[in-house]
């Protein structure tokens, strides 16, 4: 392991978890630096939660090592609680309390903590802190448990899909937060399903699929490893085969998926050319067709099989 300063707040070697008959952790290796928002990207059943978990010191490994804050989690995971903030995926709040007395029960729980108010003002929970939690909607409940991982001032915090359930503008005020944590010297280990938040949050992000770290790096890297083409795409067509379309002028690859058509082409210009002379032979044109590089979404389709949804 690495010491002082520039040591790695999480270090996972070889790292097993299974359920009976299922794999769901299937040797993975990582490490999450010091100050960094790191993503666990990947479907429900890809792992993340089990990972994060064994992380946090609720659950064991089967094999391998795990390291957090310097300290052995699966050996000693009271050594770490004090110094982690933790926002789990489902979370049971006190139903009969309100949102600052459940926040004042948190904080008596740590040696030191942050102020109600600023928790309260954080997630955006100033019109509803005299509100009992039962009371709260889902997305607010979602708020009320980010906060509640916040109340320690902790080094490292774990979001396990903090914005499941959140409106627009609520998921954006939370964007907000985990950055200003970031810009703090907070270390963030964040599980999401939603692409777009792991490019805008994520230093970097490891893509999860069957228990396995498929890839691994900034999202510019993951990106770049697999794809120096454009991405031309457009609602599919019938009598357009993938065959057909793969065979079109600098396509690299051709893809279907919930109903658009995507060609992966060094040669916009020739790819649509070819396409337009194509699809005027049927009498119809390709509609919404666009150009766009690629993106998070199109890595993990090329190394899955399948796109990522909730």
């Amino acid at each position: 392991m690495t010491s002082g300063d520039d040591a790695p707040v999480i270090e996972v070697v070889g790292l097993h978890k299974r359920y009976g008959d299922v794999l769901a952790v299937d040797g993975i290796s990582f490490e999450v630096r010091r100050g960094e928002i790191f993503g666990l990207l990947g479907p429900n059943g890809a792992g993340k939660t089990t990972t994060v978990e064994i992380l946090e010191g609720l659950r064991r490994p089967d094999n391998g090592t795990v390291h957090v804050l310097g300290v052995n989690a699966a050996h000693a995971p009271e050594q770490v609680k004090q110094r982690i903030g933790v926002q789990l995926q489902t979370a049971a709040l006190y139903p009969f309390l309100t949102v600052t007395e459940v926040l004042e029960l948190f904080r008596s729980f740590y040696a030191r903590s942050r102020p109600t108010e600023w928790l309260v003002e954080a997630v955006d929970l100033g019109e509803r802190r005299h509100a009992q939690t039962r009371q709260l909607s889902g997305g607010q409940r979602q708020r009320l448990s980010v906060a509640l991982a916040l109340v320690n001032e902790p080094e490292l915090v774990f979001l396990d899909e903090p914005t499941t359930g959140m409106d627009p503008q609520a998921r954006r005020s939370l964007w907000d937060l985990v950055l200003r944590l970031r810009s703090e010297g907070t270390s963030v280990l964040l599980t999401t399903h939603y692409m777009e938040e792991a490019e805008q949050l994520c230093d970097r992000v490891a893509v999860m699929d069957h228990g396995h770290v498929l890839e691994l790096g900034t999202v510019q890297e993951l990106v770049t490893r697999r794809f120096r083409e454009r991405a031309v795409h457009f609602d599919t067509l019938p009598g357009l085969d993938l065959a057909e379309l793969g065979r079109l002028p600098q396509v690299k690859r051709a893809v279907v998926e919930d109903g658009e058509t995507v060609l992966y082409t060094s040669d916009v210009a020739a790819t649509i050319g070819a396409l337009l002379a194509r699809t005027e032979t049927l009498g119809r044109d390709p509609e919404n067709l666009g150009i766009r590089r690629a993106t998070l979404e199109d890595v993990f389709l090329d190394l899955t099989g399948h796109a990522l949804r909730e």
